[in-house]
């Protein structure tokens, strides 16, 4: 082989060209990570209503690493979506030097059993909020279920003059209320059964039942629906009378 012209031609054509290639492939991966090709500009889009923005320029200064060809659109987007009230993030690069960040937040619907918030779309997550917000306490693989729940439950209470205040959902699926009303608070027992049809029927006898009870100046706490053709109703002053001795 080193007495063949032609090989030793070849072989030192194929090196040349793949010193070539190695300069080149080093030649970009330099200038890709040029400080030339950093982001001069980063723009947040969005009404941010509950998101900290001092905290979001924060995570985008220490934490997004890369210039306009390198930076890791997917790690980015998981970094920023750890910031409290953020439920998404949309990330674009546009040429040649500026990323837009489009943060949707989350929109709080109730508290949701210790610490966390579930939101309008029914998702659970955790944040610090002094709002004044309904309660939930049940299962998380449950929330939206309970979003959705508490959205008809308050529709049908509303008649007769009920705001939903609490909704709880226990591990064997029975359901309690905890509404508002002129006459104070009450607790609703659904149970597990045609929660619908119960709040339905209890509403309909609303007003010839406990309206007329309110009306009459007695209280009543709450109400159990557990029953298939009526309910039962705990009023707390009252006290059955004893029967008199016999003379």
């Amino acid at each position: 082989m080193w007495d063949d012209a032609r090989q030793m031609n070849a072989l030192a054509l194929t090196l040349a060209i793949l010193s070539v290639l190695g300069l080149a492939v080093a030649g970009v991966a330099f200038i890709v990570r040029a400080s030339a090709f950093g982001f001069n500009e980063v723009v947040v889009t969005g009404p941010l209503t509950r998101a900290n923005a001092a905290h979001l320029e924060a995570v985008i200064r220490d934490d997004l690493d890369g210039t306009f060809f390198t930076l890791d659109l997917n790690r980015a987007r998981a970094t920023l979506a750890q910031v409290p009230w953020v439920r998404d993030v949309a990330i674009r690069r546009q040429w040649p030097d500026r990323l837009e960040i489009t943060i949707d937040e989350h929109d709080p619907l109730a508290r949701f059993n210790e610490g966390q918030f579930v939101s309008k779309r029914g998702d659970v997550f955790s944040a610090e909020s002094r709002d004044v917000l309904p309660r939930f306490e049940g299962p998380e693989l449950r929330a939206a279920e309970m979003a959705e729940r508490y959205r008809s439950f308050g529709d049908a209470l509303r008649p007769i003059g009920l705001h939903l205040t609490d909704v709880r959902l226990s591990a064997r699926g029975g359901w309690r209320l905890r509404a508002e009303g002129s006459a104070g608070p009450l607790t609703l027992d659904l149970g597990r059964d045609d929660p619908d049809g119960r709040l339905a029927r209890f509403v309909s006898a609303h007003g010839r039942t406990l309206g007329a009870l309110e009306r009459a100046g007695t209280k009543v706490e709450a109400v159990d629906l557990r029953y298939r053709n009526g309910f039962a109703a705990r009023v707390p002053a009252f006290r059955e009378k004893g029967l008199k001795p016999a003379a």
